[in-house]
């Protein structure tokens, strides 16, 4: 049965043993190449990864805002902030509000 043929009886209710037999194919195969794309490491996080290990290494106790951490690394803030939100994600940093003079309550960073 053609991927068309499928669509058409479906369209049509026409539901029978070929058609439940299509349908369980095609959900395997999604299921495949969904589970290959979930196991692949993008090039972004693989040129990601020496820059939050060097933000880890820059990390301590103290509370770091990300304009800091862009600071010591050399990158900008946006893309600190970005990579230390990941990291919360992923469990390897903390997230703490920092009083900051002049600027308010930020986001700070710990390990």
């Amino acid at each position: 049965m053609t991927r068309r043929e499928f669509l058409e009886v479906v369209k049509n209710g026409e539901i029978n043993d070929e058609v439940i037999e299509k349908a369980t194919e095609m959900l395997e195969k999604l299921d495949a190449e969904n589970e290959k794309r979930r196991n692949r490491v993008s090039k972004k996080a693989l040129e990601n990864a020496p820059v939050k290990e060097a933000i880890c290494e820059v990390l301590g106790d103290e509370p770091k805002t990300a304009t800091e951490i862009g600071g010591e690394v050399g990158i900008s803030t946006q893309k600190a902030s970005a990579l230390l939100r990941q990291l919360v994600e992923a469990g390897k940093v903390s997230k703490v509000d920092v009083k900051v003079k002049g600027k308010g309550v930020q986001k700070g960073y710990t390990l």
